[in-house]
Order: C-alpha cells, then structure tokens, then sequence
C-alpha cells in the first residue's frame, strides 16, 4: 500500500469511487474532505494504482496519539477484492494493531477478514451493523443552488405542520454543543467521544433546532465521511417535524456544497427508519458496518 497525495489523482479515485455506492460511501464521503482542506490530517493508500482494488483511508500518524482513542483512530475501507484483504489488514504499515482503533466501511465481507487478522494479533473485535440509508429522492441538480425549490420539494407534511404549536429557529450547531450531543449519543458519553464531537463541530456541519426558549431540542452531526450522526430529539419534542424542518435545511446545504450524504440507523428504530422512508431515503442493502478492535493488553 502507498499514499496517494496529488490532487489530480484524488480527484480521479472520488470519481472512480462514486460508481461503487453505496458500498464505498464511507471511503467516498471522507475523500470529499480530504479534497477540501483536510481538516482530520487524514491520508488515502491503495494497493495499486490507477487499478486499484483496495482503498484504506487512516488519520496520518500524527493524528493517533492516544492508544485508546478509538474515535480518532478510525479506518475507512473499500475493497474491490475482500479474499486479498487479509493480506492489508495484517501488515503494520497500513493498520496499528497495538492501539484501538475502529474500521468503518458499507461491505459486511470486510468483516470476514478482519475477524481472521485480529485472531492472530490476539485483539478483541466488537461488531456493529447497522441499517445505511441514502438519498435518492428526484431532486435539482447539486449546481443549481436553487433553495426555495428544493425546500418546496421537501416541504413538512401538513400533518407534522398542524402539530406545531411554537415556532422554532434553525440553527447551524456549534462547538458550545458538544457538552449536550455527547451527553445523547448513545455511542459516546465519555471524554474521548466528547473531544471528537468537538472537532466535528468546529470542522463540519451541524443542524439543530432550537425552542421558543433559546434552547437546542434537536439536532445531527455530519463528520469526516460525510455522514449524518448523533441525531437526536428530546422525547418532548418528537413526532413534531423538527427532524423534517432540520432535514430541509441540511439538504439545502449539503446541495449547496456538492456533498455527498447519507445515515445509519439502528435495526429497531422503526420510526426513524420510516420518517427517513418518506423524506427520500431508502434503505441500502449493503449495510452499515463498525468494528472496533482493542489489543488484549488494553
């Protein structure tokens, strides 16, 4: 494996990886960043080039300070060639077996090798899918930039209209909220979880719907991949379309800057999994996978 670190050649994998979705979402999304100020200090490698069968996107070493620092010690993968990833896996120059670290990427095949590897290096792997959802609803080219259009298109339905009683403000979220997103992520709630959320926020965008009150009552994350994350919605406030008025706005957005995006959502979160249904989503059937490997002596 090799870094790859002209922008030319950038520009020529994000294409190339656009023709694979979803299953490369994950390298995808985190490529756009790269190709835009880099703001995680990450690099690409891939085992050849320009045929490529296997891209693995890591925060350059640097980056990976603290061995337990999972959140931050985070791989992308894609294969073309899941029977030869074993071999990548396995060689220290492209994964740090003796730090936790986790492996994000849309192929449930990565796991097959990933589980053999972490075998012979005596780490614990922690396996988690998810449902992936995408966005495919028929919308205006990205270019258009055309905002009162696209928010007609995805306008609130009556239903959810006639339930508000209040009006309340879209906001773009900022590192003053990472204190809260973490205290409701059901993935973070620890110190290291909260470090991360705060250079989310500080390099990417977040959405949040704020009350009557000034307070924030919803919002999601977007990070180094582009994904949406960390949603949530204080149970008082559900069933309201905040999550509706926070999706047309992100949308907007996300448009506005050609970004690529899409969520993950747990298998029993039905409700989620069906307001995403009637935004546009649909679910992807290649899922979304994370494994989270710690080294025995950890």
């Amino acid at each position: 494996m090799f870094v790859l670190r002209e922008p030319q050649q950038l520009q020529i994998l994000y294409e190339s990886l656009e023709e694979s979705i979803p299953e490369s979402l994950k390298v995808y999304g985190t490529l756009f960043h790269i190709r835009n100020k880099n703001p995680f200090n990450l690099e690409v490698l891939v085992d050849a080039w320009p045929e490529y069968q296997t891209v693995v996107i890591r925060p350059q070493k640097e980056e990976m300070k603290d061995d337990l620092d999972h959140y931050t010690n985070t791989y992308h993968i894609f294969t073309k060639a899941p029977d030869k990833l074993e071999e990548v896996l396995a060689c220290p120059q492209v994964i740090n077996w003796e730090q936790a670290f986790q492996i994000q990427g849309c192929q449930e095949s990565l796991g097959e090798a990933l589980q053999k590897v972490a075998a012979s290096k005596s780490a614990q792997v922690d396996y988690l899918r998810t449902m992936l959802f995408v966005f495919e609803k028929p919308t205006l080219e990205a270019s258009s930039g055309d905002k009162m259009d696209l928010m007609k298109l995805l306008k609130t339905p009556k239903v959810l209209e006639d339930k508000r009683k209040e009006t309340f403000q879209s906001i773009f979220l900022d590192v003053s909220h990472a204190k809260l997103v973490n205290e409701h992520w059901e993935l973070g709630k620890n110190e290291k979880s909260l470090k991360y959320i705060e250079r989310c926020l500080q390099n990417f965008a977040g959405f949040g719907i704020l009350s009557a009150e000034g307070n924030p009552i919803s919002w999601f994350l977007t990070e180094q991949s582009c994904e949406i994350r960390m949603g949530y919605t204080f149970p008082k406030y559900r069933g309201q379309g905040h999550m509706w008025q926070m999706g047309c706005h992100s949308i907007a957005y996300f448009f506005s800057k050609k970004m690529p995006f899409y969520i993950h959502v747990a298998e029993d979160k039905e409700k989620t999994q069906q307001v995403l249904l009637s935004f546009g989503f649909r679910n992807a059937l290649c899922g979304w996978h994370q494994w989270k490997c710690t080294p025995e002596k950890y």
